[in-house]
């Protein structure tokens, strides 16, 4: 800790997680869960969601029985607190694929869904979604209308394809910039979207890894400190100090450190305090409860 530790007011709550230090969400084993949750309180990070990767529906629903069996476990009080779940996927675009597994993606349809999620219902709490994808907007209207909190994500929708997402019910991003169409002075894209829509809420992985500087503070100065969700994205390759960010072929990996690094490397480079600790404490809960 430096001169500049912050004081967690509530605690940081990172919505964006698949793993660390060798564990991973892509799992049946409860306690593979219990672990990452437990070193991520370690780190100093109070309440979690963890993040399924998209794939067959029969693993991402053994992962998800993980997840609730964990839950159940949890004593009171536990840090890292697992809040539910985010699907990040499995209805996602595969020109925008990132490290996920292409092959892993699926029509958005509502049968799909709804196999998928049945007995998990109060355990899902965000879903990641491209909004472009045939089928997609009905989806967000069941998801909305199901009391999840609907992301738009690993897309290449056009500004007015992610317009008619927030319309149907879209009320986050997932990790702007990463993932999706660059922006463009002639379409500024689903990033464009997330930066001028004023009630959407935006992740960022705050690394300075994912993003460059200027870019991050591009967000800060753009976007209501009050949508700004700082996520760490972290992977089993992730450590919880400061690190390097997990490489593949395709490109990045997975965050490079756990969030409370990062709160503490963004206001050590003069990113304003208060709100980078609402983006990483107060901001996610308000996305869960709004």
């Amino acid at each position: 800790m430096n001169e500049h530790s912050p004081v967690w007011p509530g605690g940081v709550v990172d919505l964006h997680i698949h793993g660390v230090e060798g564990f991973e969400t892509r799992s049946a084993d409860p306690d593979t869960m219990l672990r990452i949750a437990g070193i991520q309180g370690g780190a100093g990070v109070s309440a979690v969601l963890l993040s399924i990767y998209p794939g067959p529906a029969r693993a991402m629903r053994e992962q998800m029985a993980a997840v609730k069996t964990a839950m159940a476990r949890q004593a009171p009080g536990s840090r890292a607190r697992i809040l539910g779940v985010h699907l990040e996927g499995p209805f996602l675009n595969p020109a925008r694929c990132g490290a996920l597994d292409p092959a892993s993606f699926a029509e958005a349809r509502e049968p799909v869904w709804r196999e998928l999620i049945e007995g998990f219902e109060e355990i899902v709490r965000v879903v990641t979604i491209a909004p472009e994808k045939e089928g997609a907007l009905g989806l967000v209207r069941v998801m909305a209308k199901g009391g999840i909190r609907v992301n738009m994500g690993h897309s290449d929708a056009t500004y007015a394809e992610a317009e008619a997402g927030f319309r149907a019910g879209a009320r986050g991003i997932t990790h702007l910039f990463n993932g999706m169409r660059g922006f463009h002075h002639r379409e500024p894209g689903i990033a464009g979207f997330g930066l001028l829509q004023r009630e959407v809420y935006v992740e960022v992985i705050g690394d300075l890894v994912h993003l460059r500087r200027e870019a991050l503070e591009l967000v800060f100065r753009t976007k209501d400190p009050g949508r700004i969700l700082l996520v760490s994205d972290a992977v089993r390759a992730t450590r919880v100090s400061k690190g390097t960010a997990p490489r593949g072929e395709r490109g990045l990996l997975g965050g490079a450190m756990a969030l409370p690094a990062v709160v503490e490397q963004l206001i050590d480079q003069d990113f304003e305090e208060e709100a980078v600790m609402k983006a990483a404490t107060t901001n996610p809960r308000a996305y869960l409860e709004s």
